[in-house]
């Protein structure tokens, strides 16, 4: 495994996510509310330019991210690709001509702080392997019922609650993909195109399709100061504790490093609830 990759990897990959998202958001905010959870709300943002534009990013996204997860641990990429919301505020500040306030400035430096003093005391990451079938059967489950019980409740709902049960949706299905795409990169790395065999590679396409899904019904049902923080908290939590229970990745290993770690994971959610508070992110 090769940090040097996986965290430039992993930075970019949440610099496109997050400008991706915001040009994503503002595209499904104007699609017409009766087509949440339809396939035919993606055919009706597939016709926005400006939704075309986010999704190119959003790809470039996935991509830089499969790569970071090649070269490193859940534990390590995760929390990196999660500052998406860093990058996205102030661009959303640059395309409106303003300024970033003090409180937004103050989240991305306790976001970036955060992440920075949860990494530091990682344990060396070990080689990659491949999970077993058996092992991901508790995780799919636990995705698969969450999202089932979650999904229609949020199509029952309005504004604020339906955003973030899509968003909670959106951001469990992207930890179940972001931790089958490490289990389709080892598998690439050690069987080479034998990979194409096995069930992980196949299972991104449905995972793919259903977490994007969820997620412009979510930037279609209120704004990124909902949906995005749920998925930026959620997401790289999800992926963690699927890397910790499936791959059998670590955290760290003393009580005072396991102190710092859960102190800097509390600073970075502290910083994206600051975001969450911005003016610009709730437009």
């Amino acid at each position: 495994m090769t940090t040097a990759v996986a965290v430039p990897a992993a930075l970019l990959s949440a610099l496109s996510f997050g400008i991706g998202s915001v040009l994503q958001q503002q595209a499904a905010s104007e699609a017409p509310t009766t087509d949440s959870l339809r396939p035919r709300l993606l055919l009706e943002l597939a016709r926005r330019p400006k939704w075309l534009t986010g999704m190119g990013l959003v790809v470039s996204s996935y991509a830089l991210l499969g790569l970071a997860l090649a070269s490193g641990p859940l534990v390590l990429v995760q929390p990196l690709a999660a500052t998406d919301l860093v990058f996205a505020l102030p661009f959303l500040a640059w395309r409106r001509a303003v300024p970033l306030t003090r409180p937004e400035v103050a989240g991305i430096m306790c976001t970036a702080g955060g992440v920075a003093m949860f990494l530091t005391v990682l344990p060396v990451p070990s080689p990659g392997t491949v999970p077993d079938l058996v092992d991901w059967v508790p995780v799919l489950a636990a995705v698969g019922g969450a999202v089932m019980l979650l999904a229609p409740a949020g199509l029952r709902r309005r504004g604020r609650t339906r955003t973030a049960l899509f968003a909670v949706c959106a951001a469990l299905l992207f930890a179940l993909l972001d931790s089958l795409t490490k289990s389709t990169a080892v598998r690439f790395q050690t069987e080479g195109a034998g990979a194409f065999l096995a069930w992980e590679p196949h299972s991104l396409i449905v995972v793919g399709v259903l977490g994007l899904t969820m997620s412009q019904s979510a930037y279609q049902a209120g704004s990124l100061a909902i949906s995005l923080p749920i998925i930026d908290t959620l997401e790289p939590i999800g992926a963690v504790l699927i890397g910790i229970a499936v791959f059998g990745e670590r955290l760290a290993q003393t009580p005072s490093a396991l102190a710092v770690q859960m102190l800097g994971a509390a600073v970075a959610v502290t910083g994206i609830l600051l975001l969450d508070r911005s003016p610009l992110a709730r437009a």
